[in-house]
């Protein structure tokens, strides 16, 4: 029986990637072939089309939770053997996925969206909101030191395949790994959250 974390907040608030989860979680997906790390980012890579051909607005950031969760259980279980690694993967997907469809109410607002949901919005009451989370996102992001503030804008540039590439040339040119880039941009980013979510208080 496959068992998933089922609430968001209480996955980020109670644990947080260490560069040690991650590397245990690339051992384990490689499954006794290293890669140096080109299965986490294949992995990746197709659950993004996953959530993206259902149509989810922010497919990169249930990508990043389906993934954190996977890591969380196998650091918490310290294996799993149930399924085989991709299979596992997008069993837990299914589950971020339907929970992205059953919450009316997000409570965070993934960087890659902010622009895409105010202008759909119809309703005055919806981009009122919309507003202020764009000037809270602005203020926070204005607050992070220049690094974190070039690391994760660059991190989110572009689409896709052109996301993967720009990621790539960023781990290059700041001398780190694309894993050690994906454990930094996702501190930067939860720390951008909870400063987002003070600010909307």
């Amino acid at each position: 029986m496959v068992m998933v974390e089922t609430t968001t907040s209480k996955t980020k608030s109670s644990w947080s990637l260490s560069e040690g989860s991650f590397n245990s979680f690339l051992k384990w997906l490689d499954d006794d072939e290293p890669s140096d790390g080109q299965r986490y980012l294949e992995m990746r890579d197709r659950l993004v089309w996953y959530f993206d051909r259902k149509n989810c607005l922010n497919p990169d950031d249930l990508a990043d939770e389906t993934l954190n969760r996977v890591a969380r259980r196998l650091e918490e279980e310290g294996e799993i053997i149930t399924d085989a690694p991709a299979k596992y993967c997008y069993t837990v997907a299914r589950f971020v996925f339907l929970e992205h469809l059953r919450s009316s109410d997000t409570k965070t607002t993934p960087l890659d969206d902010i622009n895409i949901t105010y202008h759909r919005t119809d309703e005055s009451g919806d981009a009122e909101l919309k507003e202020r989370m764009l000037k809270c996102l602005e203020k926070c992001t204005a607050s992070l030191d220049a690094l974190s503030r070039d690391i994760i804008l660059r991190y989110y540039l572009g689409d896709q395949r052109e996301k993967i590439d720009n990621r790539g040339a960023l781990a290059k040119s700041l001398g780190i790994t694309a894993n050690a880039l994906a454990i930094r941009a996702c501190r930067i980013r939860n720390k951008l959250e909870d400063c987002v979510s003070k600010c909307l208080g």
